[in-house]
């Protein structure tokens, strides 16, 4: 059986990430926007997205705070951010679930 091994970029991508998630509201708005705006899901991509004052309505949190936390998310890669008009709307990255799955499953040994 061979060792899943993982090269030194993919560790510190991998490690933002994780540090990104660490924070509760930040979780909280990752897991809401995979819930909700991920894509691929529903058919138009207007479905797919949210507006940051919608994610802080929807999950209780000052749009200011939203703001700083979405700038983390973003700048690990997790999610993905666009300005439409007055609005900034929000939707997970497309490969990031999917390679956080594999990251666990080749850590534990591909099974």
């Amino acid at each position: 059986m061979s060792k899943y091994k993982i090269n030194s970029k993919d560790v510190t991508a991998f490690s933002e990430m994780f540090k990104a998630l660490s924070n509760p509201y930040r979780l909280q708005i990752f897991l809401y926007l995979a819930n909700n705006c991920y894509p691929g899901e529903i058919s138009t991509p207007e479905e797919m997205r949210t507006s940051v004052g919608e994610l802080g309505e929807g999950l209780g949190i000052a749009a200011s705070t939203v703001s700083h936390h979405l700038k983390e998310l973003r700048q690990a890669g997790l999610i993905r951010m666009e300005r439409k008009g007055k609005n900034i709307e929000c939707w997970v990255e497309s490969n990031t679930v999917t390679q956080l799955a594999l990251f666990f499953k080749n850590a534990k040994g591909g099974k």
